[in-house]
Parts: C-alpha cells; structure tokens; sequence
C-alpha cells in the first residue's frame, strides 16, 4: 500500500460516524448492507449516512453493489487487511513480532 493510500483510508475513519459504519460492515461481513439497514442500526439520518459513504467509498474501504434500485455496500476487508498490514509493517524494529490481538480487557464487576 502506498502511503497516500493509507492516509487516505484512515482520513475517512478518522471520523466517528464514518468509523462506526465501516466497523458494522465489516461484523456483517460477509454480508452487505443497505443504506437503510445502516440508518436503522446506526441511528444516522440517511442525508448524512449518504455523504459518509462516498468517502469510505472513494478511499477504497467500502464498495457499493447496485441491484435493482438498491445499493448493498460492504467492507472492503482485502483493504482493511492493506491498511493493517502497512500500518504494522516495520514494527519491532523489522523483527518478527507477535501481533495477536491483547487479552480480553475486565469489565467492572468482573470476578477477579
């Protein structure tokens, strides 16, 4: 992934809205979704959702599949993966590191 790429995919998350709608696409993932499928889960009024769509669009993180009169957008998880990867790509000092994801964080009443 080119620099200019990644900086442009996390511009568009670097947004609330425009982050929880790329997060929803991909736990529906594979599954697609329809603009108002995301304005119900998301309680985002649909003029709003449509401007944040173009940008998750246009910085190749969502697609758009027009069936009929309905769009189904869908994360673009080979993007995704792009991004991580180049965002990981020379930590520990380029050595091979462990990058699973931490422990499960404790939520307040947790037994200890």
């Amino acid at each position: 992934m080119e620099s200019i790429a990644a900086v442009t995919a996390l511009s568009a998350l670097a947004q609330s809205s425009r982050l929880e709608i790329f997060r929803y696409l991909v736990q529906q993932s594979p599954n697609a979704s329809t603009p108002g499928d995301l304005a119900s889960a998301l309680s985002l009024p649909k003029a709003t959702l449509s401007f944040h769509l173009k940008e998750l669009t246009q910085a190749g993180l969502i697609s758009g599949q027009q069936s009929g009169r309905r769009i189904f957008y869908s994360a673009n998880i080979d993007a995704m993966r792009d991004l991580l990867d180049y965002l990981s790509e020379n930590c520990c000092q380029g050595n091979n590191c462990d990058l699973t994801p931490a422990a499960p964080r404790r939520q307040l009443g947790d037994i200890v």
